[in-house]
């Protein structure tokens, strides 16, 4: 894969590097083992638009305020790509603290609400059924229970309101043209901002340099195909954008090589089908059963649960395209086969 990574190191803590005209970079700490989230601050004449917000604990606040105290002027635009907690946590607390306002698709608005307020199929007691169905053990199932919403202790506060991005509007940013393109599957409507003139694509989560985004199957849509949608947007996201452009991702450095990076990506869900495909073929396996196939590495709680939903997600890729079939068993666990 012959990407580009014109920045071989990122800025330090609480620093902005620019990284095209009037687009600045700065890192922020995760508490997880993908230990970072990179945020993008655009110059907007003498104002400044804010593309994502970071996790939010003290930490990350404080460098927040020592920022936002050495901007040359006012933040009045916040815009968040999607609803994860590293994205949109903060965002209620920037807004209080600048008066930006906020703009999102309607989709992560009101996955977010949905979410933390564990209603229409989000939270913890749907995802421990989806998970017992798909075979996994009940001290795992236990560990669920007793953890509860995750995303509510990580998203403090939800805004209220906020702004509408839909796919193909344009936003101006000091006198440049940013396109709002949407993808599917890690998230269900996440925007990325796509600007022809500067030559940027400002991906979120969609398109990372070194590792593919989790793709999963939530409990409120149990048929749906996750990874299909992942995929297709790929191919739509990067089909007229110039092989130039400069890719900013919100974990691992910038790079540039969108069309190799997305071709690498199909490449590697497809060598993950195949090995799911084959671990099929002599008896039916749930999903669970399956995660060292997809994850050959011990997994705790937390990402136990992202690696069900991708499990998931591949397993319903199989079996709508005709390579898996599906049954569930005495025990109400649902099973994969390879079609003979």
């Amino acid at each position: 894969m012959s990407l580009h990574f014109p920045h071989a190191h990122p800025p330090a803590a609480g620093e902005l590097t620019e990284v095209a005209p009037g687009v600045y970079w700065l890192r922020m700490p995760l508490p997880f083992q993908l230990d970072h989230i990179n945020l993008w601050l655009l110059r907007d004449g003498a104002d400044w638009t804010i593309i994502d917000t970071g996790f939010p604990d003290d930490a990350v606040r404080a460098m927040w305020t020592q920022i936002l105290d050495r901007l040359d002027g006012p933040v009045t635009r916040l815009i968040v790509t999607h609803f994860h907690p590293d994205h949109l946590g903060l965002a209620t607390w920037l807004m209080e603290k600048t008066g930006a306002p906020l703009a999102m698709t309607t989709g992560e608005f009101l996955t977010a609400h949905v979410v933390w307020h564990e209603v229409g199929g989000h939270g913890a007691r749907f995802m421990v059924e989806q998970f017992r169905q798909h075979g996994l053990d009940a001290d795992h199932l236990a560990k669920f229970e007793k953890r509860g919403s995750g995303y509510r202790r990580a998203v403090p506060a939800l805004p209220e309101y906020y702004h509408r991005l839909m796919a193909g509007d344009i936003t101006t940013i000091d006198g440049k043209k940013w396109q709002i393109l949407i993808g599917h599957g890690h998230a269900p409507e996440h925007l990325a901002l796509y600007c022809v003139e500067l030559g940027v694509l400002i991906s979120g989560d969609m398109l990372l340099p070194r590792i593919s985004t989790n793709v999963s199957v939530f409990a409120a849509t149990p048929e749906a195909d996750a990874l299909r949608w992942y995929l297709d947007s790929l191919d739509e996201m990067a089909r007229d954008i110039p092989a130039e452009t400069l890719v900013l991702p919100s974990h691992g450095l910038p790079f540039t090589g969108v069309q190799e990076r997305v071709q690498a990506l199909h490449a590697h869900h497809e060598e993950r089908l195949q090995a799911l495909e084959n671990s099929c073929e002599q008896a039916p396996q749930s999903a669970a059963e399956l995660l060292d196939v997809l994850f050959n590495r011990a997994l705790d709680t937390h990402q136990t649960m992202f690696a069900m939903g991708e499990a998931i997600a591949h397993l319903n890729y199989l079996e709508q395209a005709g390579r898996l079939s599906r049954s569930m068993d005495a025990d109400g666990v649902i099973r994969y086969s390879r079609l003979r």
